[in-house]
């Protein structure tokens, strides 16, 4: 299918709005993305245009989307561009939206700490300490020789 997919670097420019609809969670919000250029005559960095887009996540990214960010935080963001145009009131109007597949916080401006949504992992056996993973000595045979000296664990997810 020929998609434009996108990646756009910028601030989350309003809360992200969550609703409940009947096809699943659906959450947007507005994305500002400002160039930004070396002014060689002031020798600083300037602001250059800003555009704004539409995000729109669905499902699981979208309950995770308005849990997670808030207005001011970079972003990266990647998705399909949707540019629209309309009539209102007699006036054109073009509007970029982006339907999101991932959205994350930009870490070249801070740390994050990721917690996993859903449920959580559960252990079937008790925990136990972890097995000598060291070679034996030499004289003693192979390493494949030497059986486990702990069970392996498995951890169910549900």
């Amino acid at each position: 299918m020929n998609e434009t997919m996108v990646c756009a670097v910028g601030r989350v420019a309003t809360q992200p709005v969550y609703r409940e609809v009947a096809s699943g969670p659906s959450a947007r919000f507005r994305l500002a993305v400002t160039a930004r250029y070396w002014d060689r005559e002031k020798s600083t960095w300037t602001d250059g245009h800003t555009n704004f887009f539409t995000v729109w996540a669905n499902r699981q990214l979208a309950t995770n989307t308005a849990a997670s960010l808030t207005v001011g935080e970079p972003v990266i963001v990647q998705g399909r561009l949707k540019v629209r145009t309309d009539v209102r009131e007699g006036q054109n109007w073009t509007s970029a939206d982006i339907d999101a597949v991932a959205i994350g916080h930009d870490l070249a401006w801070g740390t994050s700490a990721f917690r996993r949504g859903g449920k959580q992992e559960t252990v079937t056996s008790p925990p136990q300490p972890e097995p000598n993973w060291e070679t034996p000595p030499e004289g003693s045979g192979s390493a494949t020789d030497v059986p486990p000296q702990h069970p392996v664990r498995t951890a169910a997810l549900t």
